[in-house]
């Protein structure tokens, strides 16, 4: 096993992410707003093995309130993933973020692409749609709710001004973003080169650009 890390995982949803973390060997906080989602990670993490179980502590909270539960430079990482999309000013998350985290610690965010966000709407077919996410980073979700799109330079921006740098971006469903979810069956052959294709235009230019959601990696100074 590798170093031990202290993981936030802010937004942890039905805990896919701390669950494989945990099970990697690493020690992971996951902080979730919604009770409905908090519940489903509680549930998920009960049918874990007992030492995975004592890696892993689940918080009813909001990412904005990081000051409120934890000590600076308290992790290792901080994953920030399908969140930022549901909040209408990032800046202030973001800082409170940085600042739990330890120097030399990374900061990872997975967020919508505004500067592809006419992409999906336009290879539908939906023209309107389309033409208005050329100027506006407001967008309603597969789940229908109003939600907001990250341009990248601004990102890039925010995460100087709070003490942790760009280190790296990867584009996020670049080919598959209008797949069905059951196109192909985990583990076949099919799944595998889409896989590979995927994560070679996800860190290769121009096709990176164009994903619908942007990996960005910050690394605390």
């Amino acid at each position: 096993m590798g170093q031990r890390l202290r993981v936030l995982d802010v937004g942890v949803g039905q805990g896919t992410q701390t669950l494989r973390l945990a099970r990697a060997g690493h020690e992971v906080t996951g902080l979730e707003s919604d009770p409905t989602m908090l519940e489903a990670a509680r549930t998920a993490l009960a049918d874990e093995p007992e030492g995975i179980r004592r890696r892993v502590r689940l918080l009813e909270g909001d990412g904005r309130e990081t000051g409120a539960h934890f000590l600076p430079g308290a992790f290792d990482v901080v994953l920030c993933h399908g969140v930022l999309m549901y909040v209408p000013e990032p800046d202030p998350l973001l800082a409170g973020l940085a600042r739990v985290l330890a120097p030399g610690g990374l900061l990872s965010l997975l967020v919508r692409n505004g500067d592809a966000l006419a992409m999906r709407p336009g290879l539908a077919g939906d023209w309107d749609t389309a033409l208005t996410a050329f100027d506006s980073p407001s967008y309603i979700n597969r789940i229908g709710l109003p939600v907001r799109a990250d341009r990248r330079e601004e990102l890039t921006e925010t995460l100087t001004a709070i003490g942790a740098p760009l280190h790296a971006w990867y584009g996020v469903r670049v080919f598959t973003d209008l797949a069905p979810d059951d196109a192909e069956p985990p583990g076949s052959q099919e799944w595998e080169r889409l896989l590979t294709a995927e994560e070679r235009a996800g860190r290769t230019d121009p096709y990176r650009a164009v994903a619908a959601l942007l990996h960005l990696c910050g690394v605390r100074g």
